[in-house]
């Protein structure tokens, strides 16, 4: 399987480039998803030539367009960052990413709650800011799966992030070898539970899309289609929802299964559902079913595995 690429954060992978000449090594990133992953390590203050080590900087002003500010000789690399981010955009277009993985609380590279000081540096700071860089990315790149390496360490949270970079990369590998109407189709079949594990209603809305596409123009639905999709996934996918889909697809086998075998299932969801036992549970239990009773439509469904069960994702939600 071709690695899929991501970005990250340059000191996550254990480069010393932060302001201290420290990293921030992440074994997460490095020793398990890389794995599966390619990495293309951004350091926007480093890129910027601010050297290493380099005088703390910090947001202040407008928590909407703050400026970046050296805290002691009171530098304004606001422009000089940005003009960056520009030119790193375009390079960035180049590199196919999947997704981003941003180091936290960095006046820079920061995704959410970045500390943003009153004007002046004085004063107490408010947790609601974005870094310039990261900032950038996410309004050129809205579509791609974007996430914080702490947030990382929630296991929810990690599944989520991992199974929206998977199927992006799924949609994309559908564009370049069947871009057409029956490949589009082909591709919702195949996602049809795991987007009902996020938002039922949405995947209706999905669902219109595809059955509609004769009333449009094609690279028209595929567009609108992908940015329902991504918003679709972004949400996160509950117990409740998993338990929904579940029984959906036990339902498939209630003329197929034993006595015994019916119960099992059922009580296995259940217990899913109480908290005694991990998703993963359930679905090695449908899996079994599906290649024993060779049923032909779950077999395709991305749902049971949306990504490298060696990463043991769905052992702990």
């Amino acid at each position: 399987m071709e690695k899929i690429r991501l970005g990250v954060s340059a000191c996550l992978m254990g480069e010393p480039v932060r302001y201290d000449g420290q990293a921030k090594h992440d074994r997460y990133l490095t020793d398990t998803l890389a794995q599966w992953v390619e990495f293309v390590p951004v350091c926007p203050e480093f890129e910027l030539g601010l050297g290493v080590p380099r005088e703390v900087m910090h947001l202040e002003g407008n928590v909407d367009a703050p400026r970046l500010i050296t805290t002691k000789t009171r530098r304004d690399l606001t422009d000089s960052m940005q003009t960056w981010c520009d030119k790193r955009m375009q390079e960035l277009e180049k590199e196919n990413l999947c997704g981003f993985i941003f180091k936290s609380k960095s006046p820079s590279s920061g995704m959410e709650r970045v500390k943003v000081f009153p004007e002046g540096g004085k004063g107490m700071p408010v947790k609601k800011g974005s870094g310039l860089f990261a900032a950038a990315f996410m309004k050129n790149f809205p579509l791609l799966p974007v996430e914080e390496e702490g947030r990382l360490h929630d296991p929810v949270l990690r599944d989520n992030f991992i199974e929206r970079i998977f199927t992006y990369r799924r949609w994309r590998e559908m564009l370049d070898s069947d871009s057409s109407r029956k490949g589009l189709v082909k591709f919702h079949e195949r996602h049809k539970y795991l987007f009902m594990s996020h938002s039922i209603p949405k995947y209706r809305e999905l669902g219109r899309i595809v059955a509609n596409l004769g009333d449009k123009k094609l690279s028209i639905a595929q567009g609108e289609y992908q940015a329902l999709m991504m918003d679709t996934i972004r949400l996160q996918a509950t117990v409740k929802k998993h338990v929904n889909v579940l029984e959906h697809m036990a339902g498939y086998f209630k003329n197929q299964l034993e006595t015994d075998e019916k119960k099992e299932l059922h009580e296995v969801i259940s217990n899913y559902h109480g908290g005694y036992v991990p998703l993963i549970v359930p679905i090695t239990i449908l899996n079994h079913y599906i290649r024993k009773y060779k049923e032909p439509y779950l077999s395709q469904q991305y749902y049971l595995n949306p990504h490298p069960g060696e990463l043991g994702l769905r052992n702990h939600v």
